[in-house]
């Protein structure tokens, strides 16, 4: 028996050979197009390929496309596990053309690869066509041989497929099985055509016409092939069976489910196996491409689907989590196939631990109040929405999760009584806000929130998506639309631009519409949505309009680099001076980084060394950086570092990184850096190229500063440096090894020949060496005078005590004529300071000469003056205090 593997390497196999390049599944969060929640089938990816925005190197294609169904208008939520082939999460395979081959190819594709390479009966095989698509019903009698009973012609839009209400169309033919009649139901088109005898297991879209807003159906220039086919659903067929949930995959998860929760898989509690097996699939695949469980968009999505599983181990008895355990079973039949699941598996165990470990603290309280409110009521009735309110308030049971615990019941909720009362909470919520003082321009926020939901980040794992221009903003006020040159404030639905926060800048880049591109210089966050700040280049941004958002690479590389450094840089500062090292604050930008943190002294050129050193060796290293999300309680318990100002809420991603030596794979106690983080990250350390230390500084008491860079700011900074060596080596010649000593040697030489120039200066100002002017005698003291010039007033203290020296007692006055603000200074010799002071000498020639102040000792002192020509009054001046 063939395998569901097998079934998929098969189908591909096939089409390889038949010149399709296999393309890799995308995503289940869409990139390119904002419509959609999630995946939901495989023509998703190659959507601008079929109108013609966007060419590859290919025009056949063939693909295994991951899709779940299970929110908005493809919602199979409610009928899993109840059915044979309703599924939240399942497998399209899928052979695309475009403007390639068309209907006589794709036709021919699909007999031959399920008459053949599937070995199905041909006589138990019949096909759809559009009922005025003559060319594919004479195509199948063609190809097949099918006679006309088994081409049955259909006129609704079951076999007419459009992207939307405008855009490439056309019709589809389907193939179906029949099963026999042993099993009831009729063929396609016949009244009883809800029965299980004719499944269909393919459908071919033949993408032939453009679809206008005023009706008018034009053929397309690139008529291009769609199809697509459940994996489940032929896996069944191939394997004898007629339930999806009885295949090779789907067994394999039921019976470690029955075994988790020691429980018979074919027993009383098989549906809830079901809903298992079929949810820890999709919510598996999920956490892989980047969904986190949350309270808005995907992730609440993603917790509805956790929380609904749950509940139903929960009635399978388990009284510990369990949907954790299961996922080894999952990557083992899927893991392969799909690599994104075994590099995931250790943050999708942790995710669904950590859900499901919060979901059943609080399962028993609400499923009592729902017994509780169940009791006062009349039997049958439903129940009243203001108690289903309450469930999802106090103990966060979404409504579908009360539905689904009545349905059992047979019984229903008052969906308008909860949507009542769910507004009334909104009312509340607004008159709260509204008290609490905020400005008009946050208020625009809360608004955007409340009407249309906050902004779903999905930057953790691609710098391009597509969104919805839900709001343009300016002065704190929505408006239309904004126009070339204009500045404006832009929120989408879903963006890959990270908003500040975290010490981490906001994203720049561009949003492009069909009207118009606005280029983004910051992003910032309020309220939770998305504030996308932006100036028009081009043409016109509307609202409602769909988008193209595009982070800038190089930036958003820059700065993950720098903030993947500033963990390692925290962790090795920690290490190097002991663990009361805390950060206190931090910048990751795109040309630097930088970390505050506490510690009461510089570091030494030592510790800085050891620090750049140690952050270099794990960058080389090239580990992987990990993410797991769990509780602040949790994480810290492993030691984990927070961030500082952050606030937590009941989940954290938690970003680990770098291996220490001998303890193999990095784990909890065996990896380097452990930090609470909500920012981007390299995914391998070898990204950040090299860390270097540019200076260390004082931020604040108790707090030192370090800036530093990385890649290739680097070795631009390198570069630079090495420039002004070789400039050295020049001007100095030699080589650089040498610089250091002819450096401290010029250095030596210039400072004997400042000390020789400045004797010389003063000798000359003096009138040789030894020479100078006569001492007057006033009131017994022996006074000397006089202006020089060519010295510098920081020469005159020298002069003074040399004339002091030679007058043995006595006074002296100079005056440097420095060509700009005179410089005046006096002294007075030892034996005659008890009466007579230098300060009171320079004040009374200072003010002379238009100064004021001075100051000193009583045996030298120095002030300013203003005017040179003063000079001779400042010396009277001095006489004056002398004579007095």
């Amino acid at each position: 028996m063939a395998s569901l593997n097998d079934i998929r390497s098969t189908y591909l196999d096939f089409f390889r050979r038949n010149d399709h390049r296999v393309v890799d599944s995308s995503p289940l969060v869409p990139r390119n197009d904002p419509t959609l929640m999630f995946t939901n089938s495989g023509m998703v990816q190659f959507k601008n390929l079929f109108t013609g925005v966007e060419t590859r190197d290919y025009k056949r294609a063939t693909t295994a496309q991951k899709c779940v169904r299970a929110g908005g208008k493809h919602n199979d939520l409610d009928n899993v596990g109840y059915t044979a082939r309703h599924h939240t999460f399942f497998e399209m395979l899928g052979n695309f053309s475009f403007g390639d081959y068309f209907k006589d190819q794709a036709i021919a594709f699909a007999w031959e690869l399920l008459t053949k390479d599937f070995g199905l009966n041909k006589d138990k095989l019949l096909v759809t066509v559009y009922h005025t698509d003559d060319e594919a019903a004479g195509i199948w009698k063609k190809v097949a041989g099918l006679s006309d009973d088994r081409i049955i012609r259909i006129a609704s839009d079951d076999n007419f497929w459009r992207m939307g209400p405008t855009g490439p169309c056309g019709p589809c033919t389907e193939i179906f099985y029949d099963h026999g009649d042993h099993i009831w139901g009729g063929p396609p088109g016949s009244a009883n055509e809800d029965g299980d005898r004719f499944i269909e297991i393919w459908n071919n879209v033949f993408m032939q016409n453009e679809q206008f807003a005023d009706g008018r159906l034009i053929p397309l220039e690139m008529q291009s092939i769609d199809t697509g086919m459940g994996l489940e659903r032929i896996g069944a067929l191939l394997q004898g069976k007629h339930d999806n949930y009885d295949t090779d995959l789907m067994r394999s998860l039921i019976e470690a489910s029955a075994h988790a929760t020691s429980n018979d898989p074919d027993g009383p509690g098989k549906v809830h196996h079901r809903v298992i097996a079929d949810h820890l699939r999709s919510t598996s695949f999920l956490i892989a491409d980047g969904v986190m469980p949350s309270n808005e968009g995907r992730g609440y999505v993603l917790r509805r689907i956790m929380r609904r599983a749950m509940r139903h181990a929960h009635m399978l008895g388990a009284q510990d989590p369990v949907m954790f355990k299961l996922v080894p079973a999952l990557v083992r039949q899927m893991g392969a196939a799909y690599p994104e699941l075994t590099r995931a598996q250790a943050l999708i165990e942790e995710t669904l631990r950590l859900e499901e470990t919060k979901f059943r603290q609080t399962l028993d309280r609400g499923l009592k109040l729902l017994d509780d409110e169940l009791a006062h009521i009349p039997e049958g009735a439903d129940l009243p929405g203001g108690a289903a309110f309450k469930l999802y308030d106090t103990y966060g049971f979404p409504l579908d999760l009360t539905q689904d615990a009545l349905r059992e019941m047979g019984r229903a909720v008052d969906v308008a009584g909860f949507d009542a009362a769910m507004e009334e909470q909104k009312a509340k919520a607004r008159a709260s806000w509204s008290g609490a003082g905020g400005t008009a321009e946050a208020k625009v926020w809360f608004e955007i929130a409340e009407a249309k939901g906050t902004t779903e980040f999905l930057g953790y794992d691609t710098e391009t998506a597509e969104g919805v221009v839900l709001a343009l903003v300016r002065d704190g006020a929505e408006i239309g639309s904004a126009a070339s040159g204009e500045s404006v404030q832009i929120v989408v639905n879903q963006s890959p631009f990270y908003a500040e926060s975290g010490g981490q800048v906001g994203d720049a880049g561009f949003v492009r519409t069909d009207t118009g591109m606005a280029e983004v210089t910051d992003t910032r966050k309020a309220a939770g949505v998305f504030i996308h700040v932006a100036k028009v280049l081009e043409g016109s941004i509307l609202k409602g309009q769909p988008a193209k958002l595009e982070v800038a690479h190089t930036r958003r590389s820059a700065i993950r680099a720098n903030h993947s450094a500033t963990h390692l840089l925290n962790e090795a500062l920690r290490r190097a001076l002991g663990d009361h090292v805390a950060q206190k604050g931090s910048l990751n930008a795109p040309d630097r980084l930088r970390f505050d943190f506490a510690h009461n002294a510089a570091l030494s050129a030592g510790e800085l060394a050891t620090v750049e050193a140690e952050v270099n060796a794990f960058i080389r290293q090239n580990g992987a950086v990990d993410t797991r999300v769990m509780t602040p309680d949790d994480a810290r318990g492993l030691g984990a570092q927070a961030l500082f100002g952050e606030k937590y809420g009941d989940e954290v991603r938690v970003v680990s990184m770098g291996v220490l030596e001998g303890s193999g794979k990095g784990t909890d106690g065996k990896t380097y850096s452990l930090e609470l983080c909500g920012g981007t990250h390299v995914a391998r350390l070898g990204e950040i190229g090299v860390f270097k230390i540019l200076s260390q500084g004082a931020s604040s008491a108790g707090v030192r500063r370090i800036e530093a860079i990385t890649g290739q700011a680097v070795l631009e900074d390198v570069a630079e440096n090495y420039g002004y060596l070789d400039q050295l080596t020049t001007v100095l010649g030699g080589v650089p090894s040498e610089l250091p000593s002819k450096a401290r040697k010029l250095l030596s030489d210039v400072k004997s020949l400042q000390n020789e120039v400045a004797t010389l200066r003063r000798e000359v100002a003096m009138g040789g060496k030894g020479a100078g002017p006569e001492a007057k005698d006033i009131n017994g003291v022996k006074f000397v005078a006089q202006v020089l010039t060519g010295v510098s007033g920081k020469d005159l203290p020298a002069l003074i005590d040399e004339i002091k020296g030679r007058i043995g007692s006595g006074a002296v006055l100079l005056i440097a004529d420095t060509g700009a603000k005179p410089a005046v200074a006096a002294g007075v010799t030892a034996d005659l300071t008890g009466g007579l002071s230098a300060v009171a000498l320079v004040k009374a020639a200072a003010e002379a000469m238009g100064g004021k102040g001075g100051g000193g000792r009583p045996d030298m002192a120095q002030a300013g003056g203003a005017d040179i020509g003063a000079a001779d009054a400042a010396i009277k001046a001095a006489e004056a205090v002398l004579g007095a």
